[in-house]
């Protein structure tokens, strides 16, 4: 074997990149990079019916968003269909499998005979030892697995520990069907074993599958790769995970607002950790990594608790990276029309100077764009219900007296207008807030911002002044 590790992330197109299947990838790229080996991606588009190319593409850009890419091009698992007959037919020649004409009625009766002697349903290894003479006319057989009957198989798993599975439960498997098309139990060994994967880590309802996938491996005489079954992700209530959970893909996430590095920081904290440790860089998770720290119980998944590892790196992120991920994500975000109402220059330009006011309290992209829209918004603004009260409670008259004041001023600086409505107040008998709070509904039609005189600066002179005057009555 190899001493390079090689993992492998294998979804099936059926669908978007969910989130669960997004935390499998994260582990297996992780132990790739700590190991300073690679991973592969696989499409398991052998299930014509439901595969479509729309979820490859889905998949891929959902890996890609989250910086997950594969260290190759995708592997189709369907264009491998000959290379998967060949190896059944070898293991055939080999002995370590057979033909198996029985019939759909056959397979029926032992179902139902099994199902009476209330024990699991097994095939009964008839033309185990049948000699093909025998086979009757016309049928085509499929290709079966001669399996042990007696003994254990056991999968020493990285997560799970030591799993024995008598071998009299494990049945011999179909490898290929009578069409001829390979099933998935045999495919997932002989792409494993031709891309060199060393290390399986998936989803811990594989492991019934992993002691049969073994049988093949040892059919063949290949090297088994090392078995990492991680735990499945449960919902907040200990339910198995269903969209009402968040059980939703990867591009909901990102239509969100979520940033990708908030994302893989909370999935890495759902059924591994590293000591006390909530917040991680990629590059920590990338140097603390390991199979073996991963929990064997089921996580839960937390929307608050997303939500505030996602707000650290929102503040954590400098202003240019929040500007150009608005800018990014613009077409993926509900309300990212807000971005598009100026030129891009323009939009870049005030963004850049709002941002140290903006990012402190959002949570989310979408946040941060909503917070943003009072930039982009063309006069008269709309108003809040309460920002449209305090106006009409005394606030225009107010806005009329700080007028004069500050279409005056020489420098538009936030010092300047700050003292500027300071004297106002002083001269008025008011606290700074009175004034300052009609200043703020003019201004965005809104009763929270940023400090009113970075919006007053942001905006600058010109459109500053056309707002309050569209007010002042």
């Amino acid at each position: 074997m190899t001493d390079r590790v090689v993992t492998r992330f294998a979804p099936s197109p059926t669908g978007f990149l969910h989130i669960g299947g997004a935390r499998t990838a994260l582990f297996n790229w992780l132990y790739a990079r700590h190991t300073g080996g690679k991973m592969l991606l696989r499409i398991e588009d052998t299930d014509r019916e439901r595969s479509t190319e729309a979820a490859v593409t889905a998949i891929i850009e959902g890996l890609d968003w989250l910086g997950l890419t594969a260290d190759g091009p995708p592997v189709s698992q369907f264009e491998r269909a000959a290379r998967h007959r060949a190896v059944a037919e070898e293991m055939v020649a080999r002995g370590n499998a057979y033909y198996c004409y029985a019939s759909q009625a056959e397979l029926e009766e032992m179902r139902e005979k099994a199902k009476a002697e209330k024990r699991p349903p097994r095939y009964d290894g008839r033309w185990r030892d049948r000699d093909p003479a025998e086979a009757p006319s016309g049928v085509k057989p499929v290709v079966r697995l001669r399996a042990p009957l007696d003994g254990e198989t056991i999968v020493r798993d990285r997560v799970q520990g030591e799993v024995r599975f008598p071998n009299k439960d494990l049945d011999d498997l179909v490898l290929l069907r009578s069409d001829g098309t390979p099933t998935y139990m045999h495919a997932v060994v002989v792409d494993d074993h031709d891309m060199g994967v060393t290390h399986i880590i998936r989803g811990d309802d594989h492991l019934t599958n992993a002691a049969r996938q073994t049988l093949i491996y040892k059919a063949m005489g290949w090297d088994v790769p090392e078995m990492a079954h991680i735990p499945l992700i449960h919902g907040a209530d200990g339910a198995k995970l269903s969209k009402r959970h968040g059980a939703l893909g990867v591009e909901a996430y990102r239509a969100m607002g979520y940033l990708p590095k908030g994302l893989l920081n909370y999935l890495a904290r759902l059924g591994w950790s590293h000591g006390d440790d909530e917040i991680m860089s990629i590059e920590q998770m990338i140097g603390w990594f390991d199979v073996d720290d991963v929990n064997k119980g089921a996580s839960r998944f937390d929307f608050a608790k997303l939500e505030a590892v996602n707000g650290h790196w929102m503040r954590a992120s400098s202003d240019e990276e929040l500007v150009e991920a608005l800018m990014r994500e613009r077409d993926h975000l509900p309300n990212g029309e807000i971005l598009k109402r100026r030129d891009d220059a323009t939009v870049r330009r005030q963004l850049t100077a709002a941002m140290p006011g903006l990012k402190e309290r959002a949570k989310t992209l979408v946040e941060l764009a909503e917070s943003s829209a009072y930039l982009f918004a063309d006069r008269p603004l709309p108003f809040e219900e309460r920002a449209e009260a305090i106006l009409a409670d005394g606030g225009r008259v107010v806005i009329a007296g700080l007028l004069p004041g500050l279409s005056s001023l020489a420098e538009w600086t936030p010092e300047a207008l700050e003292a500027v409505v300071r004297e106002y107040a002083e001269a008025n008998g008011l606290k700074l807030g009175k004034a300052a709070q009609p200043l703020r509904a003019a201004l965005t039609g809104r009763t929270t911002s940023p400090g009113v005189f970075d919006v007053l600066s942001v905006l600058g002179r010109e459109e500053s002044l056309a707002r309050l005057g569209d007010q002042a009555g």
